[in-house]
């Protein structure tokens, strides 16, 4: 059964080259610890919109440096797509899935009569860069994805902190990959989110 173990010591065996509708050619592979300027460029490069759906982290140069340190966490896969401009790598879509559980989901779900298991639940926070966005890019990273958290005994994957309810277009994303609605939530006082899951 894949582990995070097996990606930190062996990434190749996570990582594919993908042709984008775009007629580029994108190296799909996990965060390295080299990846900090292009990772910081990234973050800077999305806009307040992208960024203002998207919650996990931060997004500066100070993250970025943190998070290529931390590669050994043993609990986050972060999966890159990444093309290459002009003899520079951009980084042009960030997915994390984390092999864990995050308070605040399991207790919404919980609330629910739907408890979630982390030996067999995961999370998952996708971005794509503005450029990029409807360029089916992420349905390509999606496509890779799960398939192999399903090797690594995954049987269902959570929204991090849910998805806005305004966010149609992700939305629509979400639900061609089997993802479906189990409920609202409030934020700043507006229900305004929805939980979303998918069994893999």
């Amino acid at each position: 059964m894949l582990n995070l173990e097996q990606i930190d010591k062996h990434p190749e065996i996570v990582s594919t080259t993908i042709a984008l509708p775009t007629g580029e050619q994108a190296s799909l592979r996990p965060l390295r610890q080299d990846d900090a300027a292009i990772l910081g460029a990234y973050f800077l490069g999305l806009s307040t919109e992208t960024t203002r759906v998207y919650g996990p982290h931060p997004f500066d140069l100070e993250t970025a440096d943190r998070l290529c340190r931390e590669l050994n966490s043993a609990d986050h896969l972060r999966m890159l797509a990444v093309i290459e401009e002009n003899g520079q790598q951009q980084i042009v879509a960030y997915f994390i899935v984390y092999f864990g559980l995050y308070d605040a989901d399991c207790n919404r779900y919980l609330e629910r009569d739907m408890p979630l298991d982390p030996a067999t639940d995961c999370e998952l926070a996708p971005s794509v860069a503005d450029a990029y966005q409807s360029s089916g890019v992420g349905s390509l990273v999606m496509g890779h994805l799960l398939p192999l958290l399903k090797s690594a005994g995954r049987r269902r994957l959570v929204l991090v902190g849910g998805v806005r309810a305004e966010n149609v277009r992700a939305i629509h994303f979400y639900e061609k990959f089997g993802f479906g609605k189990v409920g609202a939530f409030k934020s700043r006082g507006v229900i305004d989110n929805f939980d979303m899951i998918a069994a893999l």
